[in-house]
């Protein structure tokens, strides 16, 4: 769901190592701004492209309750066995097949002057050149009363788990401008999200934060600009500004999932065992998953969002032809086609989960109107256009049970990926 754009624009997008794919932002229609068309033919389980954030950041929450993750990429830092026992909370949880985790602790490096930790010297440096020499609080990190501690600590209080955007991703972009030569090329990539109209934003920043969002939004703008002010972003920091940056935050931020135990699973996945062997190696994973649950509950994975350009161009359908995933235990988003897409034709994916996207038209509506703020006029939806605008008492229930399960905040944004 993105700004309305007159402009044609051609991309052959890839990363080193991987397939290089034709695709085109073309302008749809007034209600659905811009999406993004195959101009070649491309097959069923191809990766149509694989997309670098401009930027990423963990949620605040999810850091808290140490979840280890890069503080640039996201790539998960915990050996899968140490993932595995934190989740559990069995500290003797051992795993089998060590070696195919794929955490290298050994290249592993922080900041050395704040402490936090990255996968490598090229997160390091890539963070140090983009933004973190504006956000590094130095000997400061733990310290309450340092600008940045403060608006973290008054984003936790104010969006509680589950998380669906974060406060520092709204940092950073301050920050790559403020230390970018070339700042008016960082504000022209920004400007190319999704732009909403103010009593349309205004509702994004109410699913966010919930019936006191106006007092609330205050707070955060003014340890915002105490922490960050930037005059070359000035509008940013004004309070129609602020709504507009975080309702563009929420709409187009899309979940970042990573974890090295389920890296760890797929590779027991891939191993030639025998028939004897691979069922008992199955049966301790399906336990492995079941304690988990018990300890954990669903929150298996270092979660954050991230802003990228192509994906927010991909507009929503119920029956889509694409889906994101982040295989690489990173941030690296890919693309993949679910079926054969044509040349021109638009490639969709979907912003509801699997079991939203079974339940009626209506209930889907719902959901998209309230977190999306639109009408889907997918195929499927208008193939199911005579049905009766009621939900099943089934669904009736599910969704019960979900709000009372759930704070108000929850739900907006893109569905966490598992990688």
């Amino acid at each position: 769901m993105a700004a309305s754009m007159c402009d044609v624009f051609s991309f052959c997008v890839g990363v080193a190592g991987h397939a290089r794919v034709s695709v085109e932002v073309r302008f749809v229609s007034s209600a659905k701004g811009k999406g993004l068309f195959a101009t070649q033919l491309i097959r069923k389980g191809e990766t149509i492209f694989v997309e670098r954030p401009l930027v990423a950041a963990q949620f605040l929450w999810n850091a808290l309750y140490r979840y280890r993750a890069c503080d640039h990429c996201l790539r998960a830092l915990e050996k899968a066995e140490e993932n595995a026992q934190r989740l559990t909370g069995k500290p003797g949880q051992v795993l089998p097949h060590p070696e195919l985790c794929t955490v290298r602790k050994d290249l592993h490096q922080n900041c050395p002057h704040c402490q936090v930790m990255y996968c490598s010297a090229e997160c390091r440096l890539a963070a140090t050149e983009q933004y973190h020499q504006v956000l590094c609080p130095g000997p400061s990190q733990d310290d309450p009363l340092h600008p940045l501690n403060k608006l973290q600590e008054a984003w936790r209080s104010v969006h509680y788990p589950p998380e669906t955007a974060s406060i520092m991703l709204m940092a950073r972009m301050v920050a790559t401008v403020k230390q970018a030569k070339d700042k008016d090329r960082w504000i022209r990539l920004f400007s190319q999200f999704c732009n909403k109209t103010a009593n349309e934003e205004e509702e994004i920043v109410h699913k966010l934060l919930g019936d006191k969002f106006k007092g609330q939004l205050e707070l955060l703008r003014r340890l915002f600009t105490e922490a960050l002010y930037e005059e070359e972003v000035s509008q940013w920091f004004t309070p129609d500004g602020f709504r507009s940056l975080f309702a563009l935050v929420g709409t187009n931020g899309q979940g970042i999932g990573t974890s090295s135990l389920s890296q760890w699973v797929h590779a027991c996945d891939a191993l030639e065992l025998k028939p004897q062997d691979r069922e008992q190696l199955d049966a301790f994973i399906d336990q492995l998953y079941k304690d988990i649950e018990a300890a954990t509950g669903e929150f298996l994975n270092c979660e954050g969002s991230g802003l990228f350009v192509l994906q927010s161009c991909c507009n929503h359908s119920c029956v889509p032809n694409a889906e994101t995933s982040f295989p690489e235990n990173n941030f690296l988003l890919h693309v993949t086609a679910l079926e054969d897409i044509k040349p021109g034709e638009e490639i969709c994916i979907s912003y509801l989960d699997c079991c939203q996207r079974e339940r009626s038209r209506h209930s889907r509506h719902k959901i998209l109107r309230e977190n999306y703020l639109f009408v889907c006029s997918c195929p499927k939806c208008l193939a199911e256009a005579d049905e009766p605008n009621v939900t099943s008492e089934e669904e009736e229930e599910e969704e019960e049970e979900e709000e009372e399960g759930e704070p108000e905040d929850a739900e907006l944004g893109d569905e966490m990926t598992d990688v």
